[in-house]
C-alpha cells in the first residue's frame, strides 16, 4: 500500500475514533471520517493481540490492505478509514474476506455509488445501541 494511503499517526486514529462514524458486521468494524484536507482515502488496519500472535495479526493485516488496494478504485476519496479485524475473520478464505470487507464498506456508504446510512444504529456518533434516551416510567396518579 502506498505511503500516502496509510493512516499511521496515533492522533489520526484518535480523531477518526472520536469524530468518525462506524459500521460493523461479524468480521470487521469500519470507522470513517471525512478528511479536512481533501485527497485520497487513507486506511489504517487494527488487529488486537486477542486475535493471536504477531504472525497471525500481521498476515490478516496484509490481506486486508491488499484487498483494499485492489478495490481502491471503488472507494470514495476524501475519507480516513480504520478497519478493525474481529476473530471470525481469521478462519475465512481470501475471497470470503474480500466479500466481507466490501459488504461492510458498502453498508457504510464508502463505496462509489452507495448511499451512506441515514442515522440509525451506526449512522452517527453516539447513536449506537444503548445511547437512546431512556423512557421515563409512568408514575401512578394519586
Amino acid at each position: 500500500m502506498q505511503r500516502k494511503l496509510r493512516l499511521r499517526k496515533r492522533e489520526d486514529f484518535g480523531r477518526v475514533y472520536r469524530q468518525g462514524r462506524s459500521f460493523a458486521n461479524s468480521q470487521f468494524v469500519v470507522y470513517w471520517r471525512k478528511q479536512t484536507n481533501p485527497g485520497c482515502f487513507r486506511l489504517g488496519v487494527s488487529a488486537s493481540s486477542k486475535l493471536g500472535g504477531a504472525v497471525v495479526r500481521n498476515r490478516i493485516r496484509r490481506q486486508v490492505k491488499e484487498i483494499v488496494r485492489l478495490n481502491a478504485a471503488k472507494l470514495q476519496d476524501e475519507h480516513d478509514l480504520i478497519l478493525i479485524v474481529r476473530k471470525p475473520a481469521l478462519v475465512m478464505t481470501y475471497q470470503q474476506l474480500e466479500g466481507s470487507i466490501l459488504h461492510v464498506l458498502r453498508k457504510a456508504g464508502l463505496l462509489k455509488g452507495s448511499n451512506p446510512p441515514s442515522g440509525g444504529m451506526n449512522g452517527k456518533p453516539g447513536t449506537g445501541r444503548g445511547s437512546e434516551p431512556r423512557k421515563q416510567a409512568l408514575k401512578p396518579k394519586k
